[in-house]
């Protein structure tokens, strides 16, 4: 089965009962405390707590702006405008992107009615069509069997603290420990790099291209690593 997503997320904690989201979300499954460094599985009910850091993160990014800011929307508010795009960002833990259970689960079906007429058009048949069948590509017979890091983001307050590259490593052990590859798509140019840096490797390019200008996402992959013997 498909590992996918959930949100990894660090959490600013200032006392037993009181907490506020400052960091990263992965859709993977866990979340670390920035007192105990220690990832955790997020529950379903933290679902929109993560959609809103992965929102702040990705305030500025083409591919997440490329289904709110469509020509037909131009006429909504700043306001309708960030509640869509949390909406969009807002997935629990499932097999696929684009599976039934998810879009069930996530709330994702709401899209249809949020959307706009191309928004829905750019999201539905283009994006997710593109993304499944890139992976599946890519991936080959491995298509089921991999962990699939969705979105990756820090929070605008907590990034250049090593936060990213400490959940991504903690995702990296547990795929290792199940000898199955990590996948993901980057919309940054400056993240490709980075995710050299923790293993991954460059595997193909994609575009959108329904909007002023084409968007491009490197795909990457990162194979699993086998303990060394002692």
């Amino acid at each position: 089965m498909e590992k996918m997503k959930a949100a990894i997320t660090i959490e600013s904690t200032t006392s037993a009962s009181t907490s506020t989201s400052a960091s990263t979300s992965i859709p993977i499954e866990s979340s670390a405390i920035i007192r105990s460094h220690e990832p955790r599985v997020l529950k379903l009910s933290e679902a929109k707590a993560a959609a809103l850091c992965l929102a702040d993160a990705f305030a500025q990014d083409d591919v997440a702006m490329y289904f709110v800011e469509t020509p037909d929307r131009a006429h909504k508010s700043a306001a309708a405008n960030w509640g869509l795009h949390v909406s969009i960002l807002e997935m629990p833990p499932g097999r696929n992107m684009d599976d039934l259970c998810t879009i069930i689960r996530s709330g994702m079906w709401r899209l249809h009615y949020r959307l706009s007429a191309e928004g829905k058009v750019r999201f539905f048949k283009e994006f997710l069509p593109l993304l499944h069948d890139t992976k599946a590509d890519v991936l080959g017979a491995r298509d089921d069997d991999a962990w699939y890091l969705v979105y990756i983001g820090t929070k605008t307050a907590a990034r250049g603290k090593g936060y990213a590259r400490k959940l991504i490593e903690y995702v990296g052990r547990m795929a290792d420990t199940e000898n199955r590859p990590c996948y993901l798509e980057s919309s940054n140019d400056v993240n490709p790099v980075i995710y050299a840096k923790l293993g991954f490797a460059p595997k193909t390019k994609i575009q959108l291209t329904r909007g002023r200008r084409p968007i491009e996402l490197d795909i990457m992959v990162r194979e699993p690593v086998k303990a060394e013997a002692v």
